[in-house]
């Protein structure tokens, strides 16, 4: 049985001109960030993530979850700097 390597990179990209340059996954606008929450605020399986977005697989969804463990800093960071702009947003409107 033959295993075949798969790389992030095939799943996760960034692209300055789309979702602002946060990684997503290929050939969507769903970012690696929307299934984190959902993954650890939401506690939804991987499985579950499919199903509320149909057009990822379950390999592109574990590749997400991958490199957010990967880059968990950078993706934390940009959650808290999200939830402070509409905090912010709110108070002034």
């Amino acid at each position: 049985m033959s295993k075949e390597t798969v790389k992030l990179e095939q799943y996760v990209v960034r692209d300055e001109g789309i979702c602002g340059g946060k990684p997503r996954v290929a050939g969507t606008r769903i970012t690696v960030q929307q299934i984190a929450l959902e993954y650890e605020q939401l506690n939804m399986t991987p499985d579950e993530i499919c199903d509320a977005h149909p057009r990822l697989t379950l390999a592109a969804v574990h590749s997400a979850i991958a490199y957010y463990y990967g880059h968990q800093d950078e993706i934390l960071q940009t959650i808290r700097d999200d939830e402070e702009f509409v905090k912010s947003f709110a108070e002034r409107n």
